[in-house]
């Protein structure tokens, strides 16, 4: 598989259209099913966080307050990452987030982002869930450390991830998972999965 960039962040809410910022990244970099490289911060945007959002993280403004400054730490980020192609699970959360980040370091992304959770969505429809702690215990995949903090989630995300890969080249005897292939995947509608895979069975991507 290609490498990829596996991202997660803790925010102090949902949107960075309503104000929310990152409070921490972590970014595990994995190359033919092995994490190659980790980065991880807290990050002080200013901004504090709500007592709910405390209690779910376990980020607290203290915490925050002996942080490095936000610019700081997504300056070290996006330099870590470079143009290697992002992965997270709910990639539309993290993707607004990553964007918005960079964009108070006047900085733009240049890659696109696959979804892990689309993807489990497509190839693990039997899952009862698609969340991300519930598919790592559904896959007896290892448990990283608490949820909700962004290195245990990004290596869980890592580990659903290959073996999301696993499954395509076990399964569909797909030879080479590019991050494009799994791009082109995670949108596919549901019953044309197998059509489109089995139409390039063996295929180097």
């Amino acid at each position: 598989m290609d490498v990829v960039a596996v991202i997660d962040f803790e925010t102090t809410g949902l949107s960075p259209a309503q104000g929310a910022r990152a409070t921490e990244i972590a970014v595990v970099i994995l190359e033919n099913g092995n994490v190659v490289g980790r980065f991880q911060s807290l990050m002080n945007a200013g901004v504090r966080i709500p007592y709910f959002i405390e209690e779910l993280t376990g980020i607290s403004n203290s915490m925050i307050r002996s942080a490095p400054p936000s610019a700081e730490v997504m300056r070290e980020a996006s330099k870590f990452v470079g143009n290697i192609p992002l992965v997270a699970h709910n990639a539309s959360f993290d993707c607004k987030f990553w964007d918005a980040e960079l964009a108070q370091i006047n900085q733009r992304r240049q890659q696109e982002f696959a979804c892990s959770l689309l993807l489990s969505r497509r190839l693990l429809p039997q899952a009862p869930s698609h969340k991300l702690e519930n598919l790592v215990r559904y896959a007896n995949l290892p448990f990283a450390g608490r949820a909700h903090r962004a290195l245990a989630d990004a290596e869980m995300a890592a580990s659903l991830l290959d073996y999301l890969v696993q499954q395509l080249q076990n399964k569909y005897k797909v030879r080479h998972v590019s991050h494009e292939l799994l791009r082109q995947i995670q949108y596919l509608p549901k019953d044309k999965l197998e059509q489109y895979l089995g139409k390039h069975h063996g295929r180097t991507w």
